[in-house]
């Protein structure tokens, strides 16, 4: 029998934040789409309304070592808070070591019930993907992890010079000639950082004009929930460095921008928008250019493209790293 203890709660309690995000601080695998300000302003934009499902793991001396933030996406079926329409990293949130142990404990405490749980985009890094299912047989349940999607990932280097080098000729010669394109046709286009909670909120509405305009699938992703998700979240992130807005600026507007999280030396590209009537000067992989250029400069390792193998991600010669899902039952 396990030593450590789970408790549930049927809702995110603003009191817990601190506690949350010490846990989330001593994970294995960090990213902010497990931070209380994320999950949090999730949960309360497209949890609303259903039941919530939170475990919180303590291990002998009542300290909080792990959390499973559930929601009940559909009956029967509990999904990890944060949603994989929105989140491009979930997991079981866990101090690291104590994986094995959570899992252990939260397995066993519901070993009898009948709802299944599926935790999209785990990591492949992460424990869960093999501690999940190696546990699950103990307590009497069923669980696999199945490859759901790849994220594109560049390890930098330390100048923009020696990443230029690195990529093949074809893609070296592209993006260069992308890039003297832009400036020859658009000279008074620059690239521009927008950093800080009040400066992020004031410039919002021109990354979602952009990324509305861009094709039709963004218009319809960027819905009333998502943008309202989008102007809580984003400023709140950005109090602690932790989201910065890109745009390229003409004369005219910009016409191109993006969302950029950032955490742990690792600089991710979380959304994006550009100009359609300037799509012949690709202003969208230019301003990537900038993004990663500026990413070597700050001495930053990681550039992280998050989920999706779009065409434009992998012309910068990405390695590809694996997300799984992981799902858990009764036996069949």
């Amino acid at each position: 029998m396990t030593p450590f203890k789970v408790e549930s709660a049927d809702r995110l309690d603003p009191a817990e934040a601190s506690a949350w995000d010490a846990v989330a601080d001593a994970a294995r695998f960090r990213s902010p789409f497990l931070g209380w300000t994320w999950q949090h302003h999730w949960a309360a934009v497209f949890a609303e309304g259903r039941r919530l499902d939170v475990r919180h793991v303590r291990d002998t001396d009542g300290r909080l070592v792990g959390l499973l933030p559930l929601y009940e996406a559909a009956p029967g079926v509990l999904e990890l808070v944060g949603g994989a329409e929105v989140s491009d990293y979930l997991d079981l949130i866990a101090v690291a070591g104590h994986e094995d142990d959570a899992w252990a404990a939260l397995l066993a405490d519901r070993a009898g019930a009948r709802a299944r749980w599926v935790l999209h985009a785990v990591p492949a890094a992460s424990p869960t993907v093999r501690a999940a299912p190696a546990l699950a047989a103990t307590a009497g349940l069923a669980a696999d992890a199945t490859l759901e999607e790849r994220c594109p990932v560049l390890e930098l280097p330390a100048a923009w010079e020696t990443y230029l080098a690195s990529l093949s000729g074809k893609h070296r010669h592209e993006l260069t000639r992308k890039i003297r394109r832009l400036e020859r046709e658009a000279p008074d286009g620059r690239a521009v950082v927008v950093r800080g909670p009040d400066a992020v909120a004031g410039r919002l509405a021109e990354f979602l004009a952009l990324h509305r305009r861009s094709r039709v699938g963004k218009a319809k992703f960027m819905d009333e929930r998502m943008e309202r998700f989008f102007r809580a979240a984003l400023p709140a992130l950005a109090e602690h460095d932790g989201v910065v807005l890109w745009f390229l600026e003409t004369a005219a507007g910009p016409v191109a921008s993006f969302v950029c999280l950032e955490w742990d030396g690792t600089v991710g590209l979380y959304n994006s928008g550009f100009a359609p009537e300037r799509a012949a000067l690709s202003p969208g992989l230019v301003l990537l250019s900038h993004v990663i250029r500026d990413a070597i400069a700050r001495g930053r390792p990681r550039f992280d493209f998050l989920r999706g193998e779009e065409r434009y991600k992998l012309e910068f010669e990405p390695k590809l790293e694996d997300v799984f899902r992981v799902t858990i039952g009764p036996p069949a």
